[in-house]
């Protein structure tokens, strides 16, 4: 295998050009970015990035001389516009063809917008650095952030905007925030220590449009009527993967690129990161994680499928995730959506403190934490890794914990 074409440049696609280089692959490798930087972190941007703290150049995930020790033809501001799996040919933008031996998909998501306005000043998504610098420019005391959608994204923002003496109301439709992701309890704890705060999250709120004066936002109208003034205004109400460019090429796309347990598309196609759903053999459920921690994780099991296909091994992870607030750090290990029980172990927004573990069937499918020792997550994740059963598992780690 000589050439392998990477279409995506941000954590997942270069960790997979590093992992290739790192097994021995001495051949072409063509990383492809629709961004004009070099690869960079994106957690930041909700948080070191969005305050002040960082400025853009520490986001960068290597140094220029590292990425140029890779030997790699960095196509950035080159987007991909169609796939010829017969031909085995990306297709650019500018026209250009890329042939390959190997192809790896990380192209990741994008925000979803909502439907109407558009091209509105201080009218926000977040998922690139511009996106990031441009909502920062109006993060300052007296400004009036509203953002719809109170997920992670939506909630850590709200905690730097509010650090920045701006007023913040989250706008969420659902009755309790993170519901579906977390389950209830843990939505109302982190409901808790915004309003601690002073961040308002008013839920089961329904969005009818965004108001704007002189091509400016001025608030968020309600479904009830009611306006909620704003200066600015955050959509942060999930993400759509990058797959259109897929059309047509006869690979299977149902949110997110379907792969097999080995993260294969089709014979000699990966993906890796955001884009990718896979067959989790650990769960035995297909998954699409997007999380930085999973990307690059997935991005090492993808370049040694690709380059030793007589030896595949499935990607099995325990997936893991975390979520800075305020100054409180929460993390979770497992699958915890589509959950059918959350017991809750320990919950006290005052100090703060949180432990839930995760049912589906019999067995324990994650855990969700904030304030605990490292040690007890450390157990929890070992329990979910060995597919433990649940009331067995839930004695064990609870005792420890105790």
């Amino acid at each position: 295998m000589n050439r392998i074409v990477i279409v995506g440049a941000s954590a997942g696609g270069l960790s997979t050009a590093e992992a290739l280089r790192r097994a021995g692959h001495e051949g072409a490798i063509t990383l492809v970015g629709d961004e004009p930087h070099l690869p960079y972190d994106r957690p930041p941007l909700s948080k070191q990035l969005l305050s002040g703290q960082w400025e853009p150049d520490r986001l960068a995930l290597r140094r220029p001389a590292d990425i140029d020790a890779l030997g790699l033809d960095l196509r950035l501001g080159a987007s991909a516009t169609g796939l010829d799996l017969t031909e085995k040919v990306v297709t650019l933008a500018d026209g250009a063809r890329l042939p390959y031996d190997g192809l790896v998909i990380a192209t990741g998501v994008r925000p979803r917008r909502l439907p109407g306005r558009t091209g509105v000043a201080g009218l926000h998504v977040l998922r690139t650095l511009q996106d990031a610098m441009s909502l920062r420019a109006g993060l300052r005391p007296g400004r009036r952030l509203v953002i719809v959608g109170a997920g992670f994204v939506g909630a850590e923002v709200a905690a730097t905007a509010h650090g920045l003496g701006a007023e913040v109301t989250v706008l969420e439709a659902g009755p309790v925030p993170l519901a579906e992701a977390v389950g209830e309890e843990a939505g109302r704890f982190v409901a808790r220590l915004h309003d601690a705060r002073g961040v308002r999250i008013r839920t089961a709120t329904a969005v009818a449009q965004i108001l704007a004066v002189r091509d400016r936002v001025s608030g968020v109208l309600l479904a009830d009527g009611e306006v909620v003034p704003a200066d600015d205004v955050l959509v942060a109400i999930g993400s759509t993967p990058n797959t259109e460019w897929l059309s047509g090429s006869g690979l299977t796309v149902a949110d997110g690129l379907l792969c097999d347990e080995h993260c294969a598309a089709a014979p000699g196609v990966f993906a890796a990161g955001d884009v990718a759903r896979w067959h989790n053999p650990l769960f035995g459920a297909a998954m699409r994680i997007e999380h930085r921690t999973h990307a690059a994780e997935q991005a090492l099991a993808v370049a040694r499928n690709l380059l030793d296909p007589d030896r595949q091994r499935p990607f099995a992870p325990v997936p893991y995730f975390w979520s800075d607030q305020y100054d409180t750090k929460i993390q979770a290990y497992g699958q915890l959506r589509d959950h059918d029980e959350a017991l809750v172990l320990d919950a006290d927004a005052a100090r703060p403190r949180l432990l839930v573990a995760y049912r589906r069937a019999g067995r324990l499918t994650g855990v969700l934490a904030a304030g605990v020792p490292p040690k007890t997550l450390r157990a929890w994740r070992a329990l979910i890794a060995a597919g433990a059963e649940w009331s067995a598992a839930v004695a064990e780690a609870s005792q420890e914990y105790a």
